[in-house]
């Protein structure tokens, strides 16, 4: 992240600089990255770099901790991962940027004049009937009794459910199951998004409830399920297609589709933002 005078370490105090520095990327086939902590006088910031799908198979592990120095762009923090892994870097594309759990999804590397990147909170009022936004990425199976049991309200008519399953087939082959990827907490921080876009959308809704499945899932079984209770189904409906054309869009969710053969392949939505612009 260049903007606000990274390159230039007096713009800013050192503690937004390291912040700034630490904004980097996660690979469009799969990695994430955040700034553990930092050596003040030797000049340098231990940056754990964590790696998923076909960047860790490519790799052959999970995460690494890189010694970097203090003051670096995003791109120069990049080029210091091309030098961990030569090889394989050259496949991989930057989609993803992070510092801590705050993210936004790029086609790109960072550059001057980028926006400020803020996590958007979504409140959770404990009394019952106030709007509630209900998030969970998990690896257990999903409940669809669950999640519509959970957005309904006597003030509502209306709950709309989007399930989405595994099928046996795609373009003539034939699919036994899915596997899916995530780093939870980036996949949350942008699932909240997602809630705040449908409220200031659609105002009247109460309640939102959206759960996805990591690891296998086998064919019938579902991936995600959406649910959104509203006043009258017309605000439902469309929150819920809303919903989930956006987090097919932009939440860092990776998924192999694995074939009777035993072949498989790391799939990118055709709604993926970084998609669109390759």
């Amino acid at each position: 992240e260049e903007a606000g005078g990274l390159d230039e370490p007096g713009n800013v105090p050192e503690v937004a600089r390291l912040s700034l520095a630490a904004l980097v990327l996660a690979l469009a086939k799969g990695a994430a990255l955040s700034l553990t902590h930092t050596h003040g006088r030797q000049m340098t910031a231990q940056v754990t770099v964590l790696y998923f799908a076909k960047s860790a198979e490519l790799s052959g592990i999970k995460s690494e901790v890189l010694s970097v120095p203090q003051q670096l762009t995003s791109l120069q923090l990049w080029q210091e991962i091309v030098n961990e892994h030569p090889r394989y870097t050259s496949s991989w594309e930057i989609s993803f940027c992070s510092s801590s759990q705050a993210t936004r999804l790029l086609s790109s590397p960072p550059s001057a004049g980028a926006s400020s990147w803020l996590t958007y909170a979504v409140t959770m009022c404990e009394l019952e009937d106030q709007p509630k936004d209900l998030i969970k990425v998990t690896y257990e199976k999903l409940s669809t009794d669950e999640v519509a049991e959970s957005v309904k309200s006597p003030t509502c008519g209306a709950v709309s459910v989007f399930i989405g399953t595994t099928r046996n087939h795609f373009e003539g082959k034939k699919v036994v199951r899915l596997e899916y990827e995530a780093y939870i907490p980036m996949a949350e921080a942008e699932i909240k998004k997602i809630c705040r876009g449908i409220r200031n959308r659609w105002p009247a809704i109460q309640h939102i409830s959206i759960h996805h499945r990591l690891g296998l899932v086998n064919v019938t079984e579902a991936s995600v399920i959406i649910a959104i209770s509203g006043p009258h189904r017309n605000e439902s409906l469309e929150a819920v297609k809303y919903c989930i054309d956006t987090l097919k869009a932009t939440v860092p969710i990776w998924k192999k589709e694995i074939y009777d053969n035993e072949e498989y392949i790391w799939k990118e939505n055709k709604e993926c933002q970084w998609v669109k612009n390759n």
